[in-house]
């Protein structure tokens, strides 16, 4: 006699879950041990330095420095930092090594008061966040190597999409879009078994209810759900369904673009409430950025200086004209200022703008153009290293705009917004931002309102530094600047 269908099934997800497993480990394993062994040596490294130039502490150089890298693994993994989760995720493990970073201090501090113990302030103060530096240098060259795989296709979550055609459509054009992140798509369920016809290489695989059938059948890692379908108590027992499949089940709610940073889950009467953050409540927050803003772009100003200075001397000599341009710009809120940039284009550009308009090579309200007639030979040079951006350092000193945030528009384009775009000026406008180092001039408009709206609603100091350093090197390679 053949065995039964649950047999049958039961047998099915064992096999599908040793399958996962084994594919799971294939890659994190190997990548784990790197960077838990390029944590410990960060540590073990710079406490050993800091260590051998202090008197008197040369015979315990070796034995603090090795402590010091298996306490500082430890606490990495009580944060939640090897999480396969978050691997690849740049703000996130950057968060994650900065708390702990806080806590090495904070824990240092309840020591050396409790036990009255002296503790060098060079190795609070200095050592420890030159371990968390270092190990965010090692983890940034890891997590390198991790997205090219991820690009080939390997160290991936196999995943399924469930929910209304409609809604999944979105979800796999963003997954496909971002696969740094590790998504590989392999099928999606919807209500009918019928899926969109704009998912090109994307399967159906079932309806809703053959969901963990599906999950079983394809070692699939993640299940995420999207709209409306799935919701409730079909989206309870479907979790239930899938405790037994080992595969994780995700949800994509309303809100879109909104991290967990900003949304809290209350329990409220039986019900699962999700608190959304509202902007004013960031009023710490903000201030904090406008005071880093300030005193960073004063230093950036100060070290710029000469090439500001060179390159405005080239511009004069180049072309008839001013080396500085000040143009009208909107900022926060919708309050008008002069931003301020080395000239890169003939003095009578803006008159010439209307005859030209219709070649942009952008959509939407901005305009852009490769072969622009108006840029000069100098301009053109210093556009592609974004030199004659270095000026609006001043604006950020000035409390203008801030380091990182989107563009500011010119009051024609602000005119023309809709109300979902006027929320991009919700937060100070940036040097620099999002849609900057994500592709910059190459960008759709539609896709550069995305990008700094998301921003808007996602801000952070882990962000800010990621699009910094994302910045010089887009800068570096010129990528987007014409």
């Amino acid at each position: 006699m053949g065995a039964p269908g649950g047999a049958l099934r039961a047998a099915g997800r064992r096999h599908g879950r040793r399958g996962r497993q084994a594919r799971r480990a294939a890659w994190y394993l190997p990548y784990i041990r790197r960077i838990v062994s390029t944590d410990a040596l960060s540590a073990v490294l710079v406490m050993a330095v800091c260590m051998w130039t202090l008197p008197n502490t040369r015979p315990y150089t070796l034995l603090v420095a090795l402590l010091a890298g298996l306490g500082w693994t430890v606490l990495l993994a009580f944060m939640g930092a090897y999480d396969r989760r978050r691997l690849g995720d740049g703000p996130e493990e950057f968060g994650q090594v900065g708390k702990a970073a806080v806590v090495v201090v904070a824990l240092l501090g309840v020591v050396s008061y409790t036990w009255q113990l002296m503790l060098p302030r060079r190795d609070v103060l200095v050592a420890v966040p030159l371990i968390a530096l270092a190990t965010l240098l090692g983890r940034y060259a890891w997590r390198r190597t991790l997205h090219r795989s991820r690009a080939t296709g390997t160290a991936t979550a196999r995943t399924l999409i469930v929910g209304e055609p409609g809604a999944v459509v979105d979800v796999v054009a963003q997954l496909r879009r971002h696969a740094h992140h590790g998504f590989d798509v392999v099928g999606i369920c919807t209500p009918t078994g019928f899926g969109p016809p704009d998912v090109a290489g994307v399967p159906v695989l079932g309806v809703l209810s053959e969901v963990p059938q599906v999950v079983a059948d394809n070692e699939v890692d993640d299940v995420v759900v999207v709209g409306r379908e799935v919701s409730g108590e079909p989206l309870r027992r479907l979790s239930w369904a899938l405790e037994h499949t080992g595969a994780d089940l995700m949800v994509a709610p309303g809100l879109v673009e909104v991290t967990g940073a900003y949304v809290s889950l209350h329990p409220v009467a039986g019900l699962s409430l999700l608190r959304v953050e509202r902007p004013a409540q960031r009023t710490g927050r903000l201030l904090a950025k406008s005071v880093q803003d300030r005193i960073l772009g004063a230093l950036m100003l100060a070290v710029a200086a000469p090439v500001i200075g060179i390159a405005a001397l080239a511009v004069v000599l180049d072309s008839r004209g001013p080396a500085f341009f000040g143009q009208p710009r909107v900022g926060k809120d919708g309050e008008p200022f002069t931003m301020w940039k080395l000239r890169s284009m003939v003095v009578d550009a803006e008159a010439r703008l209307a005859a030209i308009t219709a070649q942009s090579d952008r959509d939407g309200l901005m305009f852009k153009m490769r072969e622009d007639p108006r840029i000069t030979t100098v301009g053109r040079f210093i556009r592609r290293f974004s030199i004659d951006e270095l000026p609006q350092l001043w604006n950020v000193v000035r409390g203008d705009m801030s380091l990182v945030g989107p563009r500011p528009p010119l009051p024609r384009e602000y005119a023309e917004y809709h109300d979902a775009v006027h929320r991009r000026l919700r937060v100070k406008p940036g040097l620099t931002g999002l849609w900057q180092v994500s592709g910059r001039a190459d960008l759709p408009w539609e896709e550069s309102v995305r990008l700094d709206l998301r921003y808007v609603d996602n801000w952070s100091p882990a962000m800010d530094a990621q699009i910094l350093w994302k910045t010089f090197n887009a800068v570096v390679h010129g990528s987007g600047a014409y």
